[in-house]
Formats: C-alpha cells, structure tokens, sequence
C-alpha cells in the first residue's frame, strides 16, 4: 500500500546506520551511499518540522543463544555505534543503543515515541529484512502507523530485501519512497 498521509505527529526511527555497520566489507557501496542520503535528506525534513528523529544503532549481542550471535571474540571500535556524519545526532534526537533486532526490543523507544504523542512511524536503515522489518513488526504491533521508506533502506542479501518490500512491508504499513514521504510532509505544515 502506498502512503496515503502523514499524522500530525509522526517520528522518523533510522536503524542502525552507524559507522561500525557500514565499515563492515561487502555490500553495494553506491547503493549505500544513496539510502544514506536519502536517511539524511527524511532526517533534515523531521528536524526541521521539530519531529522527532530517533537513531537507532546496535552494540553487542541478544543474551541468550551466543552461538549463533557471531564472533565470541569481537569488540567494536570505539566509534562502532556512533551514527555516520550525514546523520549527525542533534539536540533533541533520540539516541538508542540496542541488542536485538528490533528498534523496540529492550530499549526505550516506544516510551520515547508516546511521550512525544507519536502516533506514525517512518522506517529507514538497514538491514531490509533483520534491523528494519523486526523494528516495523514491532511498531505496527505497539499500534502505530508504520511507513517504511523504501529507498532509504537496503540489505545485503537482495532477495531479503526484495521479499521485504514486496511480501512483508505492504502488510505493516504502507510503503513509499523518500521524495514521496517528504512531498507528504510538506502539505501537512
């Protein structure tokens, strides 16, 4: 489904676009660029209304299971969860650091959100199918209006993300791209 509107007060939660995710080898780099600046460009655009931008970053593993969580011997750089430059935290964001998948999974997001009188939520970030779809399951499950922008996402694995555009994200919400969204926010001033 395509976007239809944007609420009075809707948040932007950008997942785990940070500096210690991208640096990791593999992927489309170009196409990296481009959801990075897209990310950037909804950012600005929330900011600037005075909405509520959420970064969202992931820093260590789920407890539990740790076989299947990677490396035992991994320790991140310093810098590993800081947000890339483009989206440079700024006063008045919200800041989260999470290990799970979900933006919403043992963190303080939805209390951040209902204490702002967040009723729509916009989706960007990566990965498509793990970090971004986990957080718009558990979105539209808190009862939000889940929009996931499309161009403002990717994965590493195409047919993931492929799957979760097409087969998942059109039952969460509705999709739209970033021009669309930000067409959309600009009438609602």
């Amino acid at each position: 489904m395509t976007l239809s509107t944007v609420d009075a007060k809707p948040a932007l939660i950008v997942v785990d676009l940070q500096k210690g995710i991208l640096a990791m080898p593999g992927g489309d780099t170009d196409g990296l660029k481009q959801v990075i600046q897209h990310a950037a460009d909804l950012a600005a655009a929330f900011r600037s209304r005075g909405l509520p931008v959420a970064l969202v970053s992931i820093l260590g593993d789920t407890p539990g299971r740790t076989e299947v969580n990677g490396p035992a011997d991994f320790i991140p750089q310093p810098d590993f969860a800081d947000p890339v430059d483009e989206l440079a935290p700024q006063l008045g964001d919200i800041r989260v650091i999470r290990q799970r998948w979900s933006a919403f999974g043992g963190t303080t997001v939805h209390d951040d959100l209902q204490k702002a009188g967040v009723t729509q939520v916009v989706l960007a970030g990566v990965a498509t199918s793990i970090g971004v779809e986990s957080s718009a399951r558990a979105a539209h499950e808190h009862g939000y209006h889940v929009v996931l922008a499309t161009d403002a996402m990717t994965d590493m694995n195409p047919d993931a993300h492929h799957n979760s555009i097409h087969n998942i994200f059109p039952r969460l919400g509705e999709t739209a791209t970033t021009t669309q969204i930000l067409d959309k926010l600009q009438r609602t001033r």
